[in-house]
C-alpha cells in the first residue's frame, strides 16, 4: 500500500556528509518531515565503525530520513541496515548490474566494495545514508559495472520507500544473497570473524559459535 507521506528531496551540489546534513537539520527543525538529501560531492562521508568514506565527485551519495512509525511493523531496528541496503540492491538488479550486497550494509562486484550504508536514530526518526561509487572508485575499491542515470535511480528507490515490503518478505530473499558472504568476514570486539560457519538469524543478526552478533553500522 502506498504511504501517505510526502518525500522532499533536497539536491546540493556539495557537502561533508549528507548523514550530518539531516541529522543537523533535525535538531535544528530546519527539517520536519520525510525528506531526502542528495549531493553532487561528500567531503567528509561517514563510513562504518567511524571511517571515512572518500566521496569522489560523479559518484551517489544520499540520506534520507523517515517517521519510525512509517517503516515496516514487522522490521527489527537492528536489521535496518540489511532491509535498506537490501532495497536498493534489488533495484539496481532490475538495472542489470551485477552488484550483490554483503552483510550487513556494503555493496560489492566480485570481491570489491563499491559502496555502503549506514542508519542511525534521532528521536521518532530513522535516519539511512547510501554511498555508491558509480563512476568512479578510490585504489582498492571499484564501481559500477552498468551506466545509470542518478536521477532515475534515486526515483526508483523514492518509490520503493513509499510501498516498503514487510521484512519477512525481503528476508527470504536476503536469506540466498547471504551466501555470499560466507567468504569474507566481519567485526567483531575489534577483531576479524569468518562468516564461514555464521548464519542468519530472523532479526539480521549473525549466529557464530552460538554467539548472536549485531551490525554496529
Amino acid at each position: 500500500m502506498v504511504k501517505d507521506w510526502v518525500l522532499q528531496t533536497i539536491w546540493l551540489k556539495s557537502v561533508d556528509s549528507t548523514q550530518t546534513y539531516i541529522q543537523d537539520a533535525l535538531k535544528n527543525k530546519t527539517i520536519t518531515s520525510a525528506t531526502m538529501v542528495v549531493s553532487e560531492e561528500q567531503t567528509a562521508g561517514k563510513g562504518s565503525r567511524g571511517n571515512e568514506w572518500i566521496g569522489l565527485k560523479g559518484n551517489l551519495f544520499f540520506s534520507f530520513c523517515l517517521e519510525k512509525n512509517s517503516l515496516p511493523e514487522d522490521l527489527p531496528l537492528s536489521a535496518t541496515s540489511i532491509y535498506f541496503s537490501f532495497l536498493l540492491k534489488k533495484i539496481l538488479s532490475e538495472f542489470h548490474s551485477s552488484v550483490w550486497m554483503k552483510w550487513p550494509n556494503d555493496f560489492y562486484l566480485d570481491d570489491k566494495k563499491i559502496g555502503g550504508t549506514i542508519t542511525n536514530t534521532s528521536g521518532r526518526w530513522f535516519i539511512c545514508g547510501i554511498g555508491l561509487n558509480l563512476i568512479q572508485s578510490p585504489k582498492s575499491f571499484s564501481h559500477l559495472d552498468i551506466s545509470i542515470d542518478k536521477e532515475k535511480l534515486l526515483e526508483q528507490y523514492q518509490k520503493t520507500l513509499k510501498t516498503l515490503p514487510s521484512w519477512k518478505k525481503l528476508l527470504k530473499d536476503f536469506q540466498i544473497e547471504f551466501t555470499k558472504s560466507k567468504k569474507f568476514s566481519t567485526h567483531m570486539a575489534e577483531r576479524k570473524v569468518s562468516l564461514s560457519t555464521a548464519e542468519l538469524a530472523d532479526d539480521g543478526a549473525l549466529i557464530i559459535n552460538g554467539q548472536r552478533i549485531y551490525s554496529l553500522r
